[in-house]
């Protein structure tokens, strides 16, 4: 026969144990979305991934840009180290697919995917639980230049918060004289050559550095200081002609490392810094954020 004391233990732990296996487990997984059709260009159906908060309270949201040289490059495998951070913040996130300028002349028309991505999000916060007023774009080497050009380019209903370009090229007219990231046999044929003046105007209206203005919004630029795809300078000159308009802008450089997130995913000494500093910024600058007005 057990004692008084003893009797009371026993039942205090089952009772504790009821509770506890009671008690509901709280899933703090986000929910995972694929192949949302967002937009219809010309007959082109354009799909994007969503992670969502499982709170569903007005999260901030942010719609991310993969690079491959305007070319290629996937919406997931491209930009996939971005998404545990953005979702441990609590932010929705958006990963989109655009149209691939397979063809020179469809060079820009993803901006307007861009826009498009964006303006859908907002049109649909709602039914996601984001925040209309807090959406930012994160866009990672080309995709940095179109996330800027659509931020620049913005109509009511696809303005943004804040902007993220990871080493993004934001002088196309220089990187078209001066580097790889344009095939050299392309940038040999057209010089002095006719369409030289016409090819280099026409990247200069898709140069985020040659459209910018004092009411943009503030942008992170996150660049490898040893990048050799889309120099370093590419990001110092931009953030510099920002500042000049009264813009706001901050560079972020990641020191030693080169081109793309995935490079830098095998240096934990890369990798950790610069996903603090995105979320820190963001979180910042949502803080912040004004209402927008359609």
């Amino acid at each position: 026969m057990l004692c008084g004391r003893s009797a009371f233990a026993i039942s205090s732990l089952f009772l504790m144990s009821c509770v506890v296996f009671a008690a509901p487990i709280q899933n703090t997984h986000p929910e995972i979305l694929r192949d949302i059709e967002y937009a219809h260009p010309g007959g082109t159906p354009l799909y994007l991934d969503a992670s969502l908060p499982r709170a569903r309270e007005s999260a901030p949201a942010v719609v991310i840009v993969h690079g491959g040289g305007w070319v290629g490059g996937d919406r997931r495998a491209s930009v996939q180290p971005l998404f545990k951070p953005l979702s441990d913040a609590g932010f929705a996130w958006f990963s989109i697919s655009y149209r691939l300028a397979t063809n020179v002349l469809n060079f820009g028309l993803a901006i307007n995917d861009v826009e498009n991505a964006v303006a859908f999000v907002r049109s649909h916060a709602a039914e996601y639980g984001v925040d209309p007023n807090r959406i930012a774009l994160v866009g990672e080497s080309a995709g940095g230049q179109l996330a800027e050009m659509a931020a620049l380019r913005a109509k009511p209903e696809s303005r943004v918060s804040a902007v993220v370009a990871l080493y993004a090229p934001s002088d196309l007219v220089t990187l078209a004289k001066t580097s790889d990231y344009v095939p050299r046999s392309i940038r040999q044929s057209l010089q002095g050559t006719p369409w030289e003046g016409i090819v280099l105007a026409g990247l200069g209206q898709l140069s985020p550095i040659d459209n910018v203005r004092a009411e943009m919004p503030p942008f992170l630029l996150v660049h490898g200081t040893s990048d050799r795809l889309v120099p370093y300078q590419q990001s110092v000159d931009m953030c510099a002609r920002m500042r000049k308009a009264g813009a706001n802008c901050e560079l972020y450089p990641v020191e030693g490392g080169g081109h793309g997130v995935n490079w830098w995913e095998a240096y934990p000494r890369l990798a950790a810094p610069y996903k603090k500093k995105l979320v820190r910024w963001l979180e910042k600058q949502f803080t912040k954020a004004p209402a927008f007005t359609s």
